[in-house]
């Protein structure tokens, strides 16, 4: 029987059921908060908040003397007003390395940055609501990131990968032995990455019936839970095709009928398959840049905004909400255009 739900609504489930999990351990007033921002949130997003909400309250249990005494479940909603801005200081210390249940765990700037967004949230609700009457983590400023330099392919480089999935040349000898098998959708998958600018979770949500060969163009589900169109070019469009014409002679396991990429067992490809396919083939391109699916929608977006100048329909296209986060990741190009624009108008003839 043909599963009637698509990736995107698994996932949901999926995270449906680990957020029950997550919150049966933390105390009872944090469900007013998820429900709260239910609207306006993902699931995967409220699941996150979750753990690291969670990593909050485990460190104010074992540090802060007035909640050492009392389980984490049994913690009243009035202990967000016991905790201090220093509490909340001390945890972004902590969290940088510690160790839980044997296994080590580490935070750099980013990742306090996250775990600090996910506090003042929760503490901005229940303000908000005049439901606690202090607010320390607004007291609280977010971790500065360092900038890093955008890491993406060369033109050159990006024809050498594509070139190297066809033919498989530097590949490993047990890797070779699958390449036939793989090659016309590995083929398919990294062009419609590099000429697309998708996500990895996109692209592996993707169904059969999302691809629309009479407009050039994939149906795909943004990071937001919304539907969007993207189209495509020739390129795509041939590799789409080539790979298409033996994906309908193979049967998929039940439940993944729909799914538009395979995994070797049949069943919709993963996003972690894709990640590693991705540092399989770009191994053998460059030694010297660490290439992921994200190096991928980067290097489109740098050719995008190359050809075109545009950063709205880089944005657009890219699905960034706000503008902003796609001026950050090309500031480098947009300040090197800007140059251009000092030469660019003569005032007078020499």
């Amino acid at each position: 029987m043909e599963n009637s739900q698509n990736y995107h609504d698994e996932q949901n489930n999926i995270n449906t059921l680990k957020m029950r999990e997550v919150a049966a351990t933390l105390p009872p007033f944090c469900k007013q908060f998820f429900r709260g921002i239910q609207e306006y949130t993902s699931s995967r997003t409220r699941l996150a908040y979750a753990y690291d909400i969670r990593v909050f309250f485990e460190f104010i249990h074992t540090n802060n003397s007035a909640c050492r005494n009392v389980s984490i479940v049994d913690f009243p909603l009035s202990v967000l007003d016991q905790i201090t801005r220093e509490d909340i200081e001390e945890y972004l210390e902590y969290i940088t390395y510690y160790v839980k249940d044997g296994k080590e765990y580490s935070n750099n700037d980013r990742g306090k940055k996250r775990k600090l967004a996910a506090l003042k949230s929760f503490y901005n609700y229940f303000f908000c609501e005049e439901l606690i009457k202090t607010n320390p983590a607004a007291l609280v400023p977010l971790p500065k990131e360092h900038e890093k330099e955008i890491v993406r392919l060369d033109i050159d480089e990006v024809a050498i990968l594509l070139d190297q999935v066809e033919d498989g040349e530097g590949l490993t000898k047990s890797q070779l032995k699958y390449h036939h098998k793989t090659k016309l959708r590995d083929v398919a998958l990294l062009t419609l990455l590099l000429g697309t600018g998708i996500r990895v979770s996109e692209c592996v949500g993707l169904d059969m019936s999302d691809v629309d060969f009479r407009n050039n163009g994939i149906k795909i589900r943004r990071k937001g839970g919304y539907e969007t169109v993207v189209y495509f070019g020739k390129e795509v469009e041939d590799a789409l095709q080539d790979y298409l014409e033996k994906r309908v002679h193979t049967i998929p396991l039940e439940g993944h009928e729909n799914a538009l990429f395979l995994s070797m067992q049949n069943r919709r490809i993963s996003v972690r398959a894709v990640e590693n396919l991705v540092k399989k083939y770009a191994a053998t391109v460059t030694k010297l840049k660490k290439i992921t699916p994200h190096k991928l929608r980067s290097t489109y977006g740098t050719a995008l905004y190359q050809e075109t100048g545009d950063i709205y329909l880089v944005a657009d296209v890219l699905g960034h909400k706000d503008v902003n986060t796609t001026r950050k990741h090309y500031a480098a190009q947009e300040d090197q255009r800007r140059r251009m624009a000092a030469k660019a108008v003569q005032l007078r003839e020499k």
